[in-house]
């Protein structure tokens, strides 16, 4: 019997505040459970395999729950997309990559503008879709590329695709993530491409994260030792800077990488799967959008059936999320929360309370385990409660 492992990363999909939230400004956020509570949710296939059982969800519990269920609070001191799926993979940043809270450094835009050949504007912490509303015209009439960050270890390029041809824009990201090393390392640099007119510009699906090599070992570099075959779906390939990847499908949006994961199911690809969709948190939880955000959550419910049945003798599959992004905060930024944790397959049976693991590390150390025979050297496995 062919095992695999396949992890669905639903991007900010948090699922309460961490004990710690208040040092990150974000003491009572709850992606999931405010959401539920503001719109309501209709998603009945995850509520049947577990979701709601977890502790402190918010959500209805059912009295037989199909799937295995939990979750896992993060070590990393951080809120971030590379630091959650790092740590979910075995690696825990310690200290965390730094953060810009002020902008950045006046003698980092000097250099970087010398090296890129282009001015700046903006060097704020802000709100991607607002700053391009704001700055987009001076931008498009300057040629000066739209500099920004955020809460998190993020150094952000937003330039109109029509005055910044898309190649342009990623040569620039390249040269900002050669420089953003050492003291100053940051997690990603992230091109932002957008297009329309004065007043109605819109981000498009060509955006590019430029990460740095995982600081230490994955669960991909150990597959990949063993010869086996990591696909990857959406931006984890970035993620992990291509490190242990072996096929990869780059999908933009969550519908494409629904497909993509089915299409890999179906043909019996791979030994691990790990799929990010991030329409979650790019289209909705960064935008305060409420009622998008919970109608991406009823879409990807409403898919799942397709995904279950897919599912293969000695498929694993694992659904669970990177950091949360409240959209009914004030805050437009990544939130410090719990991640859920659902997992169910052909041979696992339902009902099995995993409870509050101690670090992500715990998803892909049971991965790893399940695939290899043994755990991973980072984080706990917890394969014996889902047999």
């Amino acid at each position: 019997m062919k095992k695999r492992f396949i992890i669905i990363v639903l991007d900010s999909v948090g699922i309460g505040a961490q004990p710690d939230a208040a040092e990150f400004g974000d003491e009572g956020a709850h992606t999931l459970g405010n959401i539920y509570r503001k719109r309501g949710l209709n998603i009945p296939h995850l509520l049947a395999l577990g979701l709601g059982n977890i502790e402190g969800s918010w959500l209805p519990r059912v009295s037989m729950p199909g799937g295995c269920f939990g979750r896992a609070a993060e070590i990393t001191k951080a809120k971030d997309t590379t630091s959650g799926h790092w740590e979910m993979a075995g690696v825990a940043m310690d200290p965390p990559f730094r953060t810009y809270p002020n902008g950045f450094p006046q003698r980092l835009i000097d250099a970087f503008e010398q090296r890129s050949g282009r001015g700046t504007i903006g060097n704020e912490v802000a709100s991607g879709t607002e700053i391009i509303q704001r700055l987009g015209d001076e931008h498009v009439s300057t040629g000066k590329l739209i500099v920004y960050t955020s809460a998190d270890s993020v150094f952000q390029i937003a330039a109109h695709q029509d005055a910044v041809p898309l190649e342009e824009l990623y040569r620039c990201c390249e040269v900002a993530r050669e420089m953003l090393v050492g003291d100053d390392l940051v997690g990603r640099v992230i091109a932002r491409p957008f297009t329309g007119t004065s007043g109605n510009y819109r981000r498009t699906e060509f955006r590019r994260d430029y990460a740095i090599p995982p600081v230490g070992e994955t669960i991909l570099d150990g597959l990949a030792a063993r010869n086996m075959v990591n696909v990857c779906v959406g931006k984890i390939e970035d993620i992990f800077h291509r490190r242990g990847v072996t096929v990869s499908d780059h999908t933009r949006n969550n519908r494409d990488g629904v497909e993509a994961t089915l299409r890999f199911i179906r043909e019996g690809t791979g030994d691990l799967i790990f799929v990010n969709l991030v329409d979650f948190d790019m289209l909705y939880g960064h935008r305060n959008d409420i009622e998008g955000y919970g109608a991406a959550l009823e879409y990807f419910d409403a898919r799942l059936p397709e995904l279950q049945a897919a599912l293969r003798e000695g498929d694993v599959m694992l659904v669970t999320a990177d950091h949360g992004c409240d959209p009914t905060t004030a805050s437009t930024d990544h939130t410090r929360e719990y991640i859920p944790i659902v997992a169910f397959g052909p041979q696992l049976r339902g009902g099995a309370d995993l409870g509050t693991r101690a670090s992500f590390a715990d998803i892909g150390c049971t991965a790893y385990e399940y695939l290899t025979g043994e755990p991973f050297p980072a984080g706990t496995s917890f394969l014996a409660q889902l047999k």
